[in-house]
């Protein structure tokens, strides 16, 4: 565990204080500085599963301090849309050891396998601050194929990692895939800078099925389109 995620763990730590009962943060923390100190991967796991008994699903509070102290310590973290019970998720993840490569790798990768709903929103969500984040390209990509919206907007929106680490091929099917579902695109990270090639030829395709069953184009992709400089005509894909 690096300094930034230590000092991760502590805020979160200070935001979870404020909004749970104590005796449910004390189980929290206590279950965090077993995890911390070495305990077996069935202590995080079972600690994992058992959040939803002591924190509930209100949205986290952060105050202004704490937006600053966000910025300084993990480039594009936008915890903003973050429940109380997700974040408690979070702060047991950031607590395993990540000395050891192939266990906290396999660990994280056994909760992702047996999460629910509300377990797998918080595990894509922690993709920016787990250790060894390129290791997780590939299950990241597998969130954007989820048929659950809530699961492909916490890969896609207010989250840095796609914009860091996902391919071309990987990125412009999770903008696709974003488009199709009605996510918000504005709230993409590094949308503007990705537009390539690819994903405008895809754009445009996309754009021409829509029009052929006669259904509007999403003005967001348009407004991609107009970024990457390509000389198209938007009335030929408008809907008379």
């Amino acid at each position: 565990m690096n300094k930034q995620q230590t000092n991760i763990i502590t805020l979160l730590n200070h935001l979870l204080y404020r909004q749970l009962e104590r005796e449910n943060w004390e189980w929290l923390n206590q279950k965090s500085q077993q995890i911390i100190n070495g305990a077996s991967e069935r202590v995080l796991w079972g600690a994992f599963s058992a959040v939803s008994r002591h924190a509930n699903k209100d949205d986290l509070m952060l105050l202004s301090q704490d937006w600053e102290t966000i910025k300084t310590l993990r480039s594009g973290w936008c915890p903003r849309h973050w429940s109380v019970a997700q974040t408690a998720r979070i702060f047991l993840i950031l607590s395993l050891p990540d000395e050891n490569q192939n266990f906290y790798l396999n660990t994280i990768k056994k909760l992702f396998a047996t999460a629910d709903l509300e377990e797998l929103i918080a595990l894509y969500q922690a993709l920016p601050l787990l250790s060894y984040p390129e290791q997780f390209r590939l299950q990241a990509a597998e969130g954007v194929r989820s048929n659950m919206t809530t699961v492909v907007d916490a890969v896609a929106l207010h989250n840095p990692y796609p914009a860091e680490y996902f391919d071309n091929l990987a990125w412009n099917q999770m903008i696709l895939k974003a488009l199709f579902v009605g996510s918000p695109l504005e709230l993409i990270q590094g949308l503007n800078e990705r537009v390539n090639p690819s994903l405008v030829s895809m754009l445009l395709d996309y754009a021409q099925e829509r029009r052929s069953a006669n259904r509007s184009v999403p003005p967001q992709l348009w407004q991609l389109v107009e970024q990457s400089g390509h000389p198209t005509k938007i009335d030929e894909y408008s809907i008379v």
